[in-house]
């Protein structure tokens, strides 16, 4: 149902004549004349008895002057939400990020953008590998997203955000130099991520390199266990630098490694226009990291 038809029909019914109708809107009165016929029309049904110049609500008219002024005020609405969230006043924004990404640098983002934005929410999805991310962010689940991995899709872009140095977290005192090369760490059993997740793959990469083998003791499925299970004495793990701290604090002994490893953070998101939230948080991201 056309909404400017419905807007001069309740010009009509307020005014008390097409004429007066007519001068309220600013149009002509025949527009006015044709909009309402169209409406019966479209409706099957008169809206209004022509007595002369009198015009009297038929019980179909009155039917729809309730209906018709809901709808308007419903378009209305619709209206100053899209106002609010293109204004980044309200709306919602769906970022997903790999879990060992979440302390840092999702959770400084997200600080910043919410302080900047306050009507805005948002929700972080955590997938379980780079793999399963891509596809939230191809299909539109989440605009954007924190990974270390180079997407495999073409029709998804990547901005650099930071590198993130990969440490040796040993259990609590360790008799380990503050140092230590990839080949040693290789002699101590290992707690990893399931084969696949993006931490997983680092930590085999870097064996690799260095032609060691690793020792994986525990595989943890909960990744939110490894440095639960590292501080229990059941073995080593590698951590990013902003994990690794906190591993500090708890107890754990870090060991920088020779090679130093590092890891690149990206942020991905579709090609195409993204929403004021999505485009907010791009701008963020950029701006904050190290140039």
């Amino acid at each position: 149902m056309d909404f400017r038809r419905l807007e001069l029909f309740l010009s009509v019914v307020d005014e008390g004549g097409m004429t007066r109708a007519a001068e309220a809107r600013h149009v002509s009165q025949p527009s006015v004349s044709q909009a309402v016929r169209e409406l019966e029309t479209e409706l099957g049904t008169p809206l209004f008895h022509r007595t002369g110049r009198t015009l009297v609500l038929t019980p179909a008219g009155e039917a729809l002057v309730g209906p018709a002024r809901q709808a308007l005020r419903d378009v209305e609405i619709g209206r100053a939400a899209v106002a609010a969230v293109a204004g980044l006043d309200a709306g919602r924004l769906d970022v997903g990020a790999l879990p060992t990404l979440a302390i840092d640098p999702l959770a400084p983002l997200v600080g910043e953008f919410r302080r900047a934005h306050p009507g805005v929410t948002i929700a972080v999805a955590d997938p379980p590998d780079a793999t399963a991310l891509e596809d939230l962010v191809t299909t539109g689940a989440c605009e954007v997203a924190l990974t270390v991995a180079e997407p495999r899709r073409a029709d998804l872009l990547t901005i650099g955000l930071i590198a993130q140095d990969l440490l040796a977290i040993l259990p609590p005192g360790s008799d380990a130099s503050p140092t230590m090369a990839v080949t040693t760490l290789g002699r101590y059993p290992l707690v990893a991520a399931p084969p696949g997740t993006a931490t997983r793959m680092q930590l085999e990469e870097a064996f690799a390199d260095a032609g060691v083998k690793p020792n994986i003791a525990v595989v943890a499925a909960q990744r939110e266990a490894i440095l639960p299970l590292v501080l229990a004495g059941a073995g080593a793990t590698l951590y990013p630098r902003p994990l690794a701290e906190q591993a500090a604090r708890l107890g754990a002994k870090v060991v920088a490694l020779r090679p130093r490893l590092s890891r690149r953070v990206l942020l991905v998101h579709r090609r195409g226009t993204l929403s004021p939230a999505a485009d907010a948080f791009v701008t963020l991201a950029r701006s904050s990291s190290p140039r």
